[in-house]
C-alpha cells in the first residue's frame, strides 16, 4: 500500500513569506514591551517563536479565520493566546499585515492602520 503523504511534494507549493512595513514595527514594539517586563533573552525568545511560526506558513498559508467583514481577503489567527497575527494569502506569498499584542482591536485593520 503506497502512502499518500509521499505524494505531498509534488503538488505541494511552498509560498514566499512576508512582514508589511506595519507588521515589522508591531513586532519591534512587542520585543520592547516583553524587554522591559522580563528581558531581553525572553523578548527574543518569543519573537523567534512568532518568526518560526509564520514561516510555517510557506506550506500550509490558508489558516486561520478569514474576516471580510473587515477587509478582503484578511484573516486572522492566535499566537500562544496573545497575539493576533493578521494576514493574507495570494497565489504565492503569504503577507503578515499586523500582530496585534493583548487583545488589542482588530478595528484598527479596518481604519487604514
Amino acid at each position: 500500500m503506497r502512502c499518500i503523504v509521499n505524494a505531498w511534494p509534488a503538488w505541494t507549493v511552498a509560498h514566499r513569506v512576508s512582514f508589511s512595513p506595519k507588521a515589522r514595527d508591531d513586532l519591534r514594539q512587542l520585543y520592547l514591551y516583553i524587554a522591559e517586563r522580563a528581558g531581553e533573552r525572553r523578548a527574543l525568545a518569543y519573537l523567534e517563536r512568532i518568526q518560526q511560526y509564520c514561516l510555517g506558513f510557506s506550506t500550509f498559508p490558508e489558516r486561520g479565520t478569514l474576516r471580510d467583514d473587515l477587509l478582503p481577503g484578511l484573516r486572522i489567527i492566535g499566537f500562544e493566546r496573545r497575539v493576533t497575527l493578521a494576514f493574507h494569502v495570494d497565489a504565492s506569498t503569504v503577507t503578515f499585515d499586523r500582530f496585534l499584542y493583548g487583545g488589542r482591536d482588530l478595528g484598527l485593520l479596518s481604519d487604514g492602520e
